[in-house]
C-alpha cells in the first residue's frame, strides 16, 4: 500500500533530497522546506520505494499537499 507524504505547513520548497525509484526509510530527508528563513526537513512516514515526487524545486506547497508517494 503506498504511503503519501503530506506538507504541514505553507513553506517553499527549498531542496529535493531523493528522487523516483530510491529506496528510503522511515525517517529519512525527503526534501527541505523554507518558511519564514527557516530550513525544514521533511522526513518519509514509511520504509520503502519512493514512487513520485509532487513537488519542484523552487516551487511552493500548501498545508497537505502531497509531497511524495512511498510505496
Amino acid at each position: 500500500m503506498a504511503e503519501e507524504v503530506f506538507a504541514e505547513m505553507v513553506a517553499n520548497v527549498w531542496k529535493i533530497v531523493v528522487t523516483p525509484g530510491d529506496q528510503v526509510q522511515e525517517g529519512d530527508t525527503i526534501c527541505i522546506l523554507e518558511s519564514m528563513k527557516m530550513e525544514i526537513p521533511v522526513e518519509a512516514t514509511a520504509s520503502g520505494t519512493v514512487l513520485e515526487i509532487g513537488v519542484v524545486e523552487g516551487g511552493t506547497v500548501q498545508e497537505g499537499d502531497v509531497i511524495a508517494t512511498i510505496e
